[in-house]
C-alpha cells in the first residue's frame, strides 16, 4: 500500500510505479529467455539443412531443449499466480465483512447480506476450482503440449485444446454466474432497503412524540456518516487488492507478452514444432492471467456493490 492514499490516482501511480521498479529483474530474465530460445529455434534449423533423414530427431532435440528452458520459467510463474490466488482470496474474508458490516450501518442490511454472502460462496468456488482443478489442467495442458510438439501427434494437440477452452469456460461461467447474482439480487435488495428505511422515518416522524422530526432528521446524518465510512473503506480496500495482484499480474503478463513475441519470431526463423511450443506455452501464461485476474475482478466488484449505496 502506498503511503499516500489521499489521491487515489497518485496512489495508484505509486503502487505502479514500485512494481515497475521490481519488474526490471523479471524482465531482463524473460529477455534473456527469449533470445536464448530464438538462437535454439535458429541452430535446429541450420542443423535441419545438414541433418538428412534426421529431421525429427533434430526436431525433437530441439524441442527437448527449449521446453527445458521455458517449463522451468513457467513453473515459476504458475506458483506465483497459485500464491497471488490465495493471497487475494484470503485478504478477501478479511475486507467483505468489514464492508457488509459500514453497509449494513448505512442501511443496506438486505443488500449487504446478499453481496456478502454471494461473494463469500463464489470466492470459495473459484479458490477450490483454481487450485483443485483449473491449475492441475494447466500443468497437464503444459505436459501434453511438449508432448504434441515432441512426437507431432495432432490427438495431443486436440486435447490440448481442449483443456485451454475448458479452463477459459470455467473461469468465464463463473463470472457470469457471479455478476449476474450480484444484479438480480442488487435490484431486489436494494428495493427492500430502500423501503425498510423509508418506514422507519416515516414512523420516526409520526410515532414518536414530539422529538419525532428530530430522529428523523438525525437519521439522516447517520446515515451519511456510515456511507463515508463504508467509502473510505472501500477505497482502502480497492487500493489493498491491486496493491497485492499488480506486481504478479505484471510478471505473468511481462513472461505472456515476451513469449507471444518469441513465438512471431520463431515462426520466422524456426521449426513449426518450436513454434507450436512458444504458442502453447504463451498461451498457458494467458490462462494463469484469466485465473488471478477472475480472483481480483471477484474481489473488486463485490467492493463496487457494497460502496454503491441504495440511492
Amino acid at each position: 500500500m502506498p503511503e499516500n492514499t489521499e489521491s487515489f490516482g497518485d496512489a495508484l501511480l505509486t503502487m505502479a510505479d514500485n512494481a515497475l521498479s521490481r519488474l526490471y529483474p523479471e524482465l531482463r530474465e524473460a529477455m534473456s529467455t527469449a533470445a536464448t530460445i530464438v538462437s535454439t529455434a535458429l541452430l535446429i534449423s541450420a542443423l535441419r539443412i545438414f541433418s538428412g533423414n534426421l529431421e525429427s530427431l533434430t526436431d525433437f532435440i530441439g524441442i527437448v531443449i527449449i521446453s527445458g528452458i521455458l517449463l522451468s520459467s513457467a513453473n515459476t510463474m504458475i506458483q506465483l499466480g497459485s500464491r497471488t490466488v490465495f493471497e487475494l482470496s484470503s485478504y478477501g474474508k478479511l475486507l467483505t465483512p468489514v464492508m457488509a458490516s459500514a453497509a449494513a450501518a448505512q442501511g443496506q442490511v438486505a443488500s449487504s447480506a446478499a453481496i456478502y454472502m454471494g461473494t463469500a460462496f463464489f470466492d470459495a468456488i473459484l479458490g477450490n476450482l483454481i487450485s483443485n482443478l483449473l491449475l492441475p489442467l494447466l500443468h497437464m495442458f503444459l505436459t501434453l503440449a511438449v508432448a504434441s510438439c515432441a512426437i507431432g501427434e495432432e490427438f495431443l494437440k486436440k486435447i490440448c485444446t481442449m483443456l485451454k477452452n475448458c479452463i477459459s469456460w470455467c473461469l468465464k461461467t463463473l463470472l457470469i454466474i457471479f455478476t449476474t447474482y450480484l444484479s438480480v439480487t442488487g435490484v431486489v435488495s436494494g428495493t427492500t432497503d430502500a423501503a425498510a428505511l423509508k418506514a422507519a422515518k416515516v414512523t420516526f416522524s409520526t410515532v414518536v412524540p414530539v422529538v419525532g422530526g428530530i430522529l428523523s432528521d438525525a437519521s439522516e446524518a447517520v446515515l451519511v456518516s456510515a456511507g463515508v465510512l463504508k467509502n473510505a473503506a472501500g477505497v482502502y480496500g480497492i487500493l489493498a487488492a491491486i496493491a497485492v495482484i499488480l506486481e504478479p499480474f505484471l510478471k505473468i503478463g511481462a513472461q505472456y507478452l515476451i513469449l507471444k513475441f518469441t513465438s512471431a519470431i520463431c515462426s520466422l526463423v524456426g521449426t513449426k514444432r518450436i513454434t507450436e511450443l512458444t504458442e502453447h506455452i504463451s498461451s498457458a501464461m494467458g490462462l494463469l492471467l484469466a485465473m488471478t485476474g477472475a480472483e481480483c475482478v471477484l474481489l473488486l466488484i463485490s467492493t463496487f456493490c457494497f460502496m454503491k449505496g441504495i440511492g
